[in-house]
Order: C-alpha cells, then sequence, then structure tokens
C-alpha cells in the first residue's frame, strides 16, 4: 500500500483528496442537495480517473500529458460547476452584507460605486479581457515550464495552483456570497458597457460560470497572483510580461462588480495561505521514503 501511494505525486493527491471530501460532504447532506446522487458520481468518478491517470500516464507522451494538464483541467472546472447546488443547499446565509459593511468600514466608500467615477467603454473593455487571462495564465505557465523541461518546478507549480483553488472553493462554502453585482445592482446608477468586446465575453463568462456564490475570497485574485509569483521564481522573464495583465486583471474584479474589495484581500490572503501551507505540504511529500515525481 505504501508502495502504491508513493507513486501519487501532490497534485494527484490534492485533487483526489478534495475530490473525496466533497463527495463526503455532499453525502452527509445528502437530503438537502437535489442532485446528490449525480454529484456522488462525479467525485467518485474524478478519484477513479485520478488514481488510474498514475498508472496509464506511463503508457506514451499523450496520457502523460492528460495526467499533467488536460485532467487538472478538467477536474478544477467540474468542481467548480458542481459547487452551484452543493454550496447554497447546505450553506443559505449569504454574506453580502457583512462584505458590503466591510469594504465601508475599510475604504469609507462603496468602491463598486466609486468606480463609476472612471468608467468608459474602451476601459471596461479592457478590463474584460485582463480579467479573462485568469482562464490562462496557469496554462501558460505550466506549457512554459513543460517546454522548458523544468519538471521539478512544474510538479510544484501544479500542486500549488491545484491547492489554491481548492482553498478558495473552501472558502465559497463557508462563505457564500453573489458579489456586487447582483446584490448591490440597485445602488449602481451606471451600466457596465463596453465598446466592442465586453458584453460577448460577460455572456460566455456567465454562461460557463453560472451564480455560484463565489465572491469570498476572490479566486481570481488568489490564483493570478499565485501564478505571477511562481513565474518569477521559475521563469523570471514570463512573471515581467504577466505582471500587467496581472495588475489589470486584480483591479477588474472590482471594476466590473465581480467581488468587493474586501474580496481582493481575501485573495491576497489565499495566495499567501497557499505557498505557505503548499510549502510545508509539499516538502513532507518529497521527505517521505520513496517519493519520486512523475
Amino acid at each position: 500500500m505504501a508502495k502504491w501511494f508513493s507513486k501519487l505525486r501532490p497534485a494527484d493527491t490534492i485533487t483526489a483528496l478534495f475530490s473525496f471530501f466533497l463527495l463526503v460532504l455532499t453525502a452527509f447532506f445528502y437530503s438537502k442537495i437535489p442532485s446528490a446522487p449525480y454529484l456522488i458520481l462525479i467525485y467518485s468518478s474524478l478519484i477513479f480517473f485520478q488514481l488510474i491517470l498514475v498508472y496509464l500516464s506511463r503508457l506514451n507522451s499523450f496520457l502523460t500529458l492528460t495526467r499533467d494538464i488536460i485532467f487538472p483541467v478538467i477536474s478544477v472546472l467540474i468542481i467548480f460547476d458542481s459547487l452551484g447546488p452543493v454550496v447554497h443547499n447546505i450553506n443559505p446565509h449569504d454574506i453580502d452584507y457583512l462584505l458590503i459593511r466591510l469594504d465601508y468600514v475599510i475604504f469609507g466608500c462603496y468602491p463598486t460605486i466609486l468606480m463609476e467615477r472612471i468608467m468608459n467603454s474602451v476601459l471596461t473593455d479592457v478590463l474584460q479581457v485582463a480579467y479573462s487571462t485568469y482562464y490562462f495564465l496557469p496554462i501558460i505557465l505550466g506549457v512554459v515550464l513543460k517546454i522548458k523541461k523544468k519538471n521539478e518546478e512544474f510538479e510544484k507549480t501544479l500542486f500549488l495552483i491545484l491547492l489554491c483553488f481548492y482553498l478558495s472553493y473552501v472558502g465559497y462554502i463557508l462563505f457564500p456570497a453573489l458579489g456586487p453585482r447582483y446584490a448591490m445592482d440597485h445602488l449602481h446608477e451606471k451600466t457596465l458597457g463596453g465598446f466592442l468586446v465586453s458584453k460577448p465575453i460577460q455572456e460566455i463568462l456567465d454562461l460557463l460560470e453560472g451564480v455560484k456564490r463565489d465572491a469570498f475570497p476572490s479566486g481570481h485574485t488568489g490564483i493570478a497572483l499565485t501564478v505571477l509569483f511562481l513565474a518569477y521564481r521559475y521563469v523570471r522573464g514570463l512573471s515581467w510580461i504577466m505582471l500587467p495583465a496581472v495588475t489589470l486583471l486584480i483591479f477588474a474584479t472590482v471594476y466590473l462588480r465581480y467581488h468587493y474589495a474586501v474580496d481582493v484581500i481575501g485573495g491576497v490572503l489565499l495566495a499567501v495561505v497557499t505557498i505557505a501551507l503548499g510549502e510545508v505540504y509539499y516538502g513532507f511529500y518529497k521527505r517521505r521514503d520513496g517519493f519520486t515525481a512523475h
């Protein structure tokens, strides 16, 4: 058994463990979640395929690519999509009122309303594009590390990014919030109107993401900062290219009303906790006898 588990990388383990956590959570609240049987099947399948890929990935390069990039991306997307029926059915008490209040206490205003002073269609387009880079930054970093054959760095990067995603999902379960686009819609005087690309991008994101009560912490901020940190550590030239996109992305989270400003603070803390916990967790696995990266 120990030899079998030694074949699991930290990235494999964290996905399997988090899927198992959601499986147990769904089973515990089975009567409250209408789609519980379907979700249990989904989480069980993710665990099964994650473990199977540990062995299949040695057969050919495509299966290796599947284990390293394709399956992690699919897992993150599937798990995120599954949170819709999970979060609101087990924790129906949104905390938007608290986040709105914290914004006012910390900043002396409502940041999304303050942003209306600088709102214009071109800026909205630019920031909507920047906000969308969130979906590509982790993949770009992973591909670059693969191309440069920095395999050890890739393994650690994959693990830390997955850990950041999953910690943000725990945050959504504990602190469900719709975000200012919905909770403060009646207070906004201006409509977010773009020039060319903002509306179609927003419609696509709304279609893909739906309403997940995923405002706090800002996963966009946490993931972007984690990726930027890892890029600076392992591919410094790439980090300087990413820096403007990450800066605009974080600003866009509030400007585009996806997040409260306090969500961004939560996202910064998320990145710090991810890196701190991840270093300890990863170090533990590296010290285990028989651990080898694949």
